[in-house]
């Protein structure tokens, strides 16, 4: 029984993991209504810092390895500090399930990363989940429709690429540092090194700082801070402690299927027949990925 859960816990904290991260495009959106991207994003690190402040007498006994300074300088500023910075625009020129559906596009880039810096091997099976998923995605994103919400969807979709790029750096590292660091340090350090990073955005002029207080977006950037910047990254980062880079990455898949369904019922983005074809071969996609695979030879 020990074994089994043992076994499973892994894949129980991905899928959350997911679903939380899902929940974040549909928070930023409705968070942008009426706060500066940059705002939105300080403010959630902000957040999620003073969260691990709980934890500081647990963080202050992690001894730092001097050779490992320089993977968790990678780790930080690919994720959160770039990372954001694409997203963040992204958000603001597509629709939440359309910027969703590029993360599909991470599990390759990390296993194409895993594969030359971790030496890990990839299977033809893992090879065709993953080709199945991305096919479906590829549906969810032609069936997909322009709203008001989204004025450049190209752009934006591009941008999120670059964003997932910048990803598949923090996933190697991450992968990395996971044998020697508990999943908690690693998160705590990408909170506050996140929080010092977007403050400086608050004294650029371009940035219009609040006036007033809004509940239900103010609300959104405490459920990004709290629920998803500790929660989600920490389940991830757990996640990829126990499982290769490779194969924890492809549960990244699960988010475009999670967002167009939350966008739907949220904000009201359109989810068609195709598109619920499409998650099905995610789903699928997934599975395939998932079951023990045969090394190439």
């Amino acid at each position: 029984m020990k074994n089994t859960m043992g076994r499973w816990l892994p894949v129980i904290c991905l899928v959350t993991a997911m679903l939380l991260w899902s929940s974040s495009f549909i928070a930023l959106k409705i968070a942008f209504r009426s706060y500066s991207p940059m705002i939105v994003i300080w403010g959630r690190m902000l957040v999620g810092s003073l969260c691990f402040l709980i934890f500081c007498r647990k963080l202050r006994q992690v001894k730092i390895r001097r050779q490992d300074l320089r993977y968790l300088l990678l780790m930080a500023v690919c994720e959160p500090c770039i990372y954001f910075i694409f997203e963040a625009k992204a958000i603001e020129l597509t629709t939440a399930s359309q910027a969703g559906m590029i993360t599909a596009m991470l599990p390759l880039l990390v296993a194409i990363g895993a594969t030359v810096f971790l030496k890990e091997k990839v299977s033809r099976q893992t090879l065709a989940g993953f080709v199945l998923a991305i096919f479906g995605v590829c549906i969810l994103s032609v069936s997909g429709e322009k709203s008001e919400s989204a004025p450049n969807p190209l752009l934006g979709n591009f941008l999120e690429f670059l964003a997932m790029v910048t990803a598949m750096g923090y996933t190697i590292s991450l992968k990395h540092l996971s044998a020697r660091y508990s999943a908690l340090f690693l998160t705590a350090v990408q909170s506050w090194v996140g929080a010092i990073f977007f403050a400086f955005f608050l004294v650029s002029p371009t940035i219009n700082l609040p006036t007033e207080f809004v509940m239900l977006p103010a609300m959104s950037v405490l459920y990004l801070g709290s629920c998803v910047t500790i929660g989600a990254y920490f389940l991830y980062n757990y996640g990829v402690s126990q499982l290769p880079a490779s194969q924890a990455s492809a549960y990244i898949n699960l988010i475009p299927v999670f967002t167009v369904i939350m966008g739907f019922f949220v904000l009201g983005e359109t989810f068609t027949v195709p598109q619920m074809f499409a998650s099905l071969l995610v789903f699928l996609g997934i599975y395939i990925s998932q079951r023990r695979p045969r090394p190439l030879v």
